[in-house]
């Protein structure tokens, strides 16, 4: 694999217990994003600053709560579709796409990106989702 482009995109999902407008919110809102922004126990987002519109920018700082290890998750969206979709670049080149679906008083998340080349492709879909499973338990607990 000598680029990532080489690479098939990965696709999550998840169905949110809550409507459509709450799920945008606590996607979107600083607040919510340090409440849900991480793959285990272990680690916590401590920082989240967000522009949810086309060309805007995104940062939110992802840590060890040991303070072994922390990195910024940044990149700018190339599209901002209040409640349907959210596609942005990370400073890598790579391209993350994100679409919300209502389904009654449910909403339907599924997040596709590009895969990075340093770690197995399980391990990237496995961390993820783990966030995505966050993102849900905490919406529906708000």
């Amino acid at each position: 694999m000598s680029d990532n482009k080489t690479l098939a995109p990965i696709t999550i999902e998840a169905v949110v217990n809550a409507p459509i407008e709450k799920v945008w919110t606590c996607w979107n809102e600083p607040e919510h994003i340090t409440q849900w922004c991480h793959a285990s126990d272990d680690w916590h987002a401590p920082f989240a600053e967000n522009d949810p519109k086309t060309g805007g920018k995104f940062k939110t700082t992802m840590a060890a709560k040991d303070g072994s290890f922390s990195f910024d998750f940044e990149g700018v969206y190339s599209l901002v579709k209040k409640n349907e979709q959210i596609a942005y670049g990370l400073a890598d080149g790579r391209q993350v796409n994100i679409t919300f679906t209502a389904q009654g008083n449910k909403t339907k998340v599924v997040e596709t990106f590009d895969p990075e080349k340093e770690n197995p492709i399980e391990m990237q879909r496995g961390g993820w989702q783990a966030i995505l499973d966050n993102f849900k338990k905490h919406t529906e607990s708000v």
